[in-house]
């Protein structure tokens, strides 16, 4: 049976241009994030981001000897947990996480072998001990501690400034004879934390010199950028999107299967090949939605492939986006009509249109609808969100509609579509081979759906994280995106909750049945990914 791996965190960084299937778009994508320029890429969860981050990275080292360009990767998903009584927390603590991974870096590939005042700087002084961590990665480390104890201090003094920083990777870059730090953020900041967000965008903004090139992935709809960030000259922004009326779309996400699929599954697949496109078309160009329903379905015949589609499409998928409002109560409202409005809306008017259609005889259907442009401001949040959880795509905007009016079009989830059908197999292979983006279902600017929204929207407060981030810790591990047994390991072992979770060592794992060193290490980063990407949104 294949085992997939879903998320870039669960791969080596050896192992990813080997697992890299790239598209025009992506290759364009990974050259941007390469050059000198500033680039933010945008996308939905599971579509791809971090990998190509990490392929752009592995990319520059291949070709660090001649271009002298050195990529470093820095997630900065464990935000989340950052909650001290320092006024400037969040900015400490990205500048000691970017001081702490560049260090690691250098130190990996072997740049320097002796401590001079631009690596001291970052440092925040010498290691230690000869061949321990510097002070400034103890800092990192501290903050992303401080959840287990809210309101702790931490002394960041040794933390650079934003020109001392510079001026440190000046000294540095000439040193070694360097010629520019390509940093690539990932995870940038909480989804749902707009402080944090404004927080970085503006060092994102301060770093740029001709030492460094910053670029970030980030997702849609769900981003702040702030006042002091400009998105049309601060940086270059590019979309991530795997469109499904492309012509090779078939065959692009059949090769991604292909890298981690063992031999029975491609068997399977050359003999159901009508049943996996309608899984490939189903998840509208998500990498990580294929591979996670392809794997719900390793025999591909049409019951296995029938159940996914009805099943996967009608309830796991809401479940992660209705999660949200479990999560971040002051988004309910937006979340919850979000889903109905699809649900009860957009998709059964999608539906009856395709029908219509299809009973006069024409070769045409659509996935696609289109909001105007003056719509209230929350109805456009909402389907902001749903972009963020995958449930629709954001196609192009200012586009022109019945009236000459304008506005926005999304494509829905083609998943979400056919999986009321009693068959959806033929229902998803027709559906695609009409489809057309030229057709769409309007909502004007004063539909009587927003009406139930509006009303339920009142002032919008960011909401004290601490009491929030001690609820979440608190949650059942069965909320976590990881496997069943990876579930009834951890619960074997008394690890019942989020915060426990986090906690455990790979030598407690070791304790579970079947878990030897190897399984453990795996289980060990499925359970930080998934836990750390659950307490982000």
């Amino acid at each position: 049976m294949s085992d997939f791996r879903i998320r870039t965190e669960d791969l080596l960084p050896e192992d990813v241009l080997g697992l890299y299937v790239a598209t025009s778009q992506d290759r364009t994508i990974v050259e941007s994030l390469k050059s000198p320029n500033p680039t933010i890429l945008e996308g939905s969860r599971g579509t791809g981001k971090s990998f190509l981050l990490r392929v752009a990275e592995a990319q520059l080292l291949e070709k660090f000897g001649a271009d002298r360009v050195l990529p470093v990767y820095i997630s900065f998903v464990r935000s989340s947990l950052v909650h001290t009584s320092d006024r400037m927390q969040f900015h400490h603590w990205m500048l000691a996480r970017i001081c702490s991974r560049i260090l690691r870096t250098l130190y990996k590939l072997g740049l320097v072998s002796k401590i001079d005042s631009g690596l001291s700087i970052l440092g925040g002084g010498a290691p230690l001990l000869s061949g321990t961590a510097f002070q400034i990665e103890k800092i990192a480390e501290a903050y992303e501690e401080s959840y287990k104890r809210p309101g702790v201090d931490v002394d960041s003094s040794a933390v650079p400034d934003t020109q001392d920083f510079k001026d440190a990777i000046e000294d540095i870059c000439g040193a070694l004879g360097i010629s520019r730090f390509c940093l690539l953020f990932d995870e940038s900041a909480h989804i749902f934390r707009p402080e944090q967000q404004r927080a970085f965008f503006t060092l994102f903004r301060d770093l740029r010199s001709p030492h460094i090139s910053c670029n970030a992935a980030v997702y849609p709809g769900v981003t702040a950028y702030g006042s002091t960030f400009d998105l049309a000259h601060d940086a270059t922004l590019l979309e991530i999107h795997r469109d499904v009326l492309d012509g090779d779309y078939r065959e692009f996400m059949r090769e991604i299967v292909a890298k981690q699929a063992d031999a029975e599954l491609m068997a399977a697949i050359e003999r159901n090949g009508e049943n996996f496109h309608a899984l490939a078309y189903s998840v509208s160009g998500n990498p990580r939605l294929l591979l996670k329903t392809v794997a719900l379905a390793p025999r591909m015949n049409a019951g296995e492939v029938g159940k996914v589609l009805k099943d996967f499409y009608r309830t796991d998928i809401w479940r992660e986006h209705s999660g949200l409002s479990e999560r971040y109560a002051g988004h309910k409202a937006l979340i919850d009509w979000g889903r109905l409005f699809i649900e009860n809306h957009v998709i059964p008017d999608t539906r009856a249109k395709n029908a219509q259609w299809l009973k006069e005889g024409k070769a045409e259907s659509t996935c696609y609808f289109w909001v105007h442009r003056d719509a209230p401001a929350a109805v456009k949040e909402a389907i902001r969100l749903l972009a963020y959880t995958g449930v629709v795509v954001k196609k192009d905007s200012g586009v022109i509609a019945t009236r000459s009016e304008i506005g926005t079009r999304y494509a829905v989830n083609l998943g979400c579509l056919v999986a009321p059908e009693a068959t959806p197999i033929p229902a998803m292979s027709s559906l695609a081979r009409q489809l057309t983006i030229k057709r769409f279902t309007e909502y004007g600017a004063n539909v009587p759906v927003y009406k139930s929204l509006l009303d339920s929207v009142g002032k919008f407060e960011e909401p004290d994280m601490s009491q929030v981030l001690v609820a979440q810790l608190a949650k059942p591990v069965s909320v976590l995106d990881l496997t069943g047994f990876q579930v009834q390991s951890l619960r074997s072992l008394g690890l019942e909750s989020i915060g426990k979770a986090l906690r455990v060592s790979e030598s407690e794992l070791q304790r579970a049945p079947y878990i030897g060193p190897k399984r453990s290490r795996q289980m060990m980063n499925a359970i930080v990914a998934s836990a750390l990407e659950y307490l982000s949104g």
